[in-house]
């Protein structure tokens, strides 16, 4: 199983498809360091998130409880604050770090609403290599104003020598917005189509999957069903900042438990995580987010391999780039078929003076989490 822990709500950046900037947690309410020591050991992956985790101060005692408990540890981050993971990283050398970069300097700068940011990443996670970091990389959020520069940032990043991770918009209570929609689903997925071909002609395997979970994020864009049924609340689990766990990070109807007030088996065996489970299984929203179709394409057998389907599509199409081939996109999607959905701009806010919404009382989860529909289609 994976799992997430949101640390904090609070950030540093300003991003313009996510607003946890302006909603931030307190402090005093986040998770503990002896709630989180509660988590039992055999987690596949642990990813240690925010908001901007290097804000909580106590980060190096989080990861000291959480890197026994998984098999890979990863921290998401913007980046900003690249001195505060260099401690951790000279310690636990492969923890997997990730930072957001979501393009050139200007693009990057622009939608994140940080100044100087895009510098700040770069030099950041070179500081990390040089300090002996073995899993490094950026992370990109795919959106009309950055998708052209989508396979530039994958030739970046293969050129520092470090990861690329993608995901594109989508609405969820985390983010606290619920009007993430793409101007133009057609071109933002045709330019996909460039990663997922670069992946394939990469001499290492692990692009040659997530080429197919690209392709999942244009299927994604596109507004059509998930390649593979989510496994939410079974494959995978998030912590939010209250010590609540849930099933995923978008559905505010999702409940599992409280890991403050439980142990970690009563709320695994609990009827509130049966309940949520079922309504897993009708779920109707179309998540494909590195979490969500990283589990759906793991093998029900062996959890490091991937199902037969996700494989015999990446043989097939590495084989066919080799020799020279191109992918035949048409053949795996329909893009005649491109959901409806509304057209709501986004505003940047670099430069911008705005006051968080320090909320004086956040004690129930309606309270905490407002927006009560999403639409991921």
């Amino acid at each position: 199983m994976d799992l997430t822990v949101i640390l904090t709500f609070r950030c540093n950046s300003k991003c313009q498809m996510c607003y946890i900037w302006q909603n931030p947690t307190d402090p005093r309410q986040e998770v503990s360091l002896e709630t989180l020591a509660k988590l039992p050991g055999g987690f596949d992956n642990l990813n240690v998130s925010g908001g901007e985790p290097t804000l909580r101060k106590d980060l190096a005692q989080v990861v000291d409880i959480l890197y026994p408990k998984a098999r890979i540890m990863e921290i998401s981050s913007n980046g900003l604050n690249p001195h505060r993971l260099l401690p951790i990283i000279k310690k636990y050398p492969d923890i997997k770090v990730r930072f957001s970069l979501e393009g050139d300097e200007i693009t990057n700068n622009t939608i994140r609403g940080e100044k100087n940011g895009y510098a700040r990443k770069v030099a950041g996670l070179k500081m990390l290599q040089e300090a002996g970091g073995r899993d490094l990389g950026f992370a990109f959020v795919i959106q009309d104003e950055n998708v052209d520069q989508l396979v530039a940032v994958y030739e970046k990043a293969r050129a520092m020598g470090v990861e690329l991770a993608t995901s594109t918009l989508h609405n969820a209570w985390q983010f606290y917005k619920n009007d993430n929609y793409f101007y133009d689903r057609l071109r933002v997925a045709r330019k996909v189509e460039g990663l997922v071909t670069a992946q394939l002609k990469s001499g290492k395997p692990k692009n040659w999957f997530r080429a197919y979970l690209n392709l999942g994020l244009i299927e994604k864009i596109l507004g059509h069903d998930r390649l593979i049924r989510c496994t939410a609340g079974k494959d995978f689990a998030f912590i939010d900042p209250w010590s609540d766990v849930w099933a995923c990070n978008v559905r505010s109807d999702l409940p599992m438990g409280n890991l403050a007030r439980q142990s970690w088996d009563e709320i695994v065996a609990s009827d509130t995580t049966r309940a949520t489970l079922g309504k897993v299984h009708d779920c109707d929203q179309n998540c494909w987010m590195v979490t969500t179709a990283r589990t759906a394409m793991r093998s029900n057998v062996i959890p490091q391999a991937p199902k037969l389907g996700p494989l015999a599509w990446v043989l097939y199409n590495k084989a066919k780039v080799s020799l020279g081939g191109k992918v035949d996109f048409d053949r795996y999607i329909d893009y005649g078929d491109i959901r409806q959905s509304p057209q709501v701009a986004r505003s940047s806010f670099l430069g911008a003076r705005m006051k968080a919404n320090w909320a004086p009382d956040r004690s129930t989860t309606d309270q905490r989490y407002p927006l009560r529909s999403f639409f991921n289609r």
